[in-house]
């Protein structure tokens, strides 16, 4: 059984490129949004995005399985993990929680919780696709 190697320069680079176009999608929903006054616009914006992202990231892995790994790095770990975002969800939710403790804890459950559903749904219809049935596969199939 032939290893791979612990390193790969391309993987590398497409998932970098991946992850700036992702990154630049992101902030074209997000940024203009930063100075209005309604403070739960941002968080909501940003649970948006995680749970499309989720479910983007289900239909990728779902419809690629094993196959073109390059394809998948891009736009799994790349685009999808660069679009999505996991530190400014927790910054966010911590800032609400403070301000507002029932929202605050509400943004979280509904994040995680939606995010989950949004990952199967995406990993069925990318099976759906691909005309592949199986079982759901594991996170660490996602990164």
């Amino acid at each position: 059984m032939a290893r791979r190697p612990a390193f790969s320069p391309v993987v590398f680079l497409v998932v970098v490129v991946g992850g700036a176009i992702g990154v630049a999608l992101r902030a074209l929903i997000v940024v203009p949004l930063a100075g209005l006054p309604d403070q739960l616009l941002v968080p909501l914006v940003t649970l948006g995005v995680n749970v499309v992202g989720s479910l983007l990231l289900g239909i990728v892995v779902g419809w690629l399985d094993d196959r073109r790994p390059r394809l998948r790095a891009f736009l799994g770990t790349g685009i999808l993990g660069g679009f999505t975002t996991y530190s400014a969800f927790s910054v966010q939710v911590v800032q609400l929680t403070g301000q507002a403790p029932v929202v605050g804890v509400l943004l979280a459950a509904v994040s995680i919780f939606a995010g989950v559903l949004a990952a199967a749904a995406g990993l069925r219809v990318g099976r759906t696709i691909m005309d592949v049935p199986g079982e759901v596969e594991p996170p660490e199939a996602a990164e």
